[in-house]
């Protein structure tokens, strides 16, 4: 028989398909997504300038905080447009090569997001567990360090899927179901055997989220033993209250990615894949939508300096870090 060469089955391009089955919803579809989205570049554009020159928010959870307003903005600016030009202008093509760019920007990304989420609950653990120790503990260097661990393990956990989706065989078509290039959607137009790509996506969903959920657990009971066993009502109320935006942060990646964890498998047969698409694209938008917002809102040296600016009590001034 003869063999195919890896150029035969190899498409110059995908199809990105949008939302299947609300073809005609995607105009109206698009209105939040791309509300979302300006509140997004703008929410993290602008704290991040907060946290650059103001001198109060030169402390390590910032310097966390800063790395999640990061990656929030590049999750979101790797999807959306695109989406949006799909809702829009029905430009649904993507070269073979970009669906792979994208493909692993968004795993990097969302793995660094919640590494980054992991990191924080471990300033708060230090935080209210070793107040006295804590600048000492957690110094630029040591924070340096953690932020490119954090990135590196994304990206060397996720540089196989590119390899293992590129040398796939793929003769099912070139239309993808989905508004960006997900591993298991570009996996399954292959008629090649994917069994390798299924167990290194499941084996990495545990090493970065179940290591991260075990990390945050962790912290967050020690964190309740440290604060249950204070004596005053109010210092434990105050300590309570520094770990409320964080997990709202938890709560907002968290969410979406259980729900297509669990649905996927359990329920995917009873829920229709236009659901699954949009939760997929709120599981990437929500959590850099609102992180601005909640650190904006509950955070009071973040609320300060916003007010302070606002009525032009004090211009902040550009220095180097």
């Amino acid at each position: 028989m003869m063999m195919l060469n890896q150029t035969d089955v190899t498409p110059a391009s995908f199809i990105l398909n949008g939302i299947p089955g609300l073809e005609d919803m995607h105009v109206w579809i698009s209105l939040p997504f791309c509300s979302m989205y300006v509140v997004a570049v703008v929410g993290n554009c602008g704290l991040l300038y907060l946290i650059r020159y103001e001198d109060t928010l030169h402390r390590p959870m910032y310097y966390f905080l800063a790395m999640l307003f990061i990656t929030g903005l590049f999750i979101s600016s790797s999807t959306i447009p695109k989406a949006l030009s799909i809702f829009w202008f029905h430009f649904k093509e993507i070269s073979f090569d970009g669906c792979l760019i994208q493909m692993f920007f968004v795993h990097t990304l969302t793995g660094m997001e919640s590494g980054v989420l992991m990191l924080m609950a471990l300033d708060r653990y230090v935080a209210i567990c070793y107040p006295l120790r804590y600048s000492t503990i957690l110094t630029n260097p040591v924070i340096a360090k953690a932020g490119l661990s954090t990135f590196l393990r994304g990206v060397l956990l996720i540089i196989p899927f590119t390899f293992l989706t590129k040398h796939l065989p793929y003769c099912r078509g070139n239309v993808i179901p989905h508004t960006y290039c997900d591993h298991m959607s570009v996996a399954k137009l292959s008629c090649g055997n994917i069994k390798v790509n299924v167990i290194y996506g499941l084996m990495v969903a545990l090493l970065i989220g179940g290591f991260d959920i075990f990390c945050i657990t962790i912290s967050y009971t020690m964190i309740l033993r440290a604060v249950v066993s204070l004596s005053s009502a109010d210092a434990r109320q105050k300590a309570f209250s520094t770990c409320t935006a964080h997990i709202c942060s938890i709560v907002f990646s968290y969410s979406p990615a259980f729900f297509s964890f669990f649905s996927h498998r359990f329920g995917g047969h009873r829920i229709p894949p236009s659901c699954h698409i949009i939760v997929a694209n709120i599981y990437l938008l929500l959590p850099p939508t609102m992180n601005p917002v909640v650190y904006g809102v509950k955070t009071k040296q973040i609320r300060d300096c916003v007010i302070r600016i606002l009525s032009g009590s004090k211009y902040i001034k550009p220095h180097s870090i």
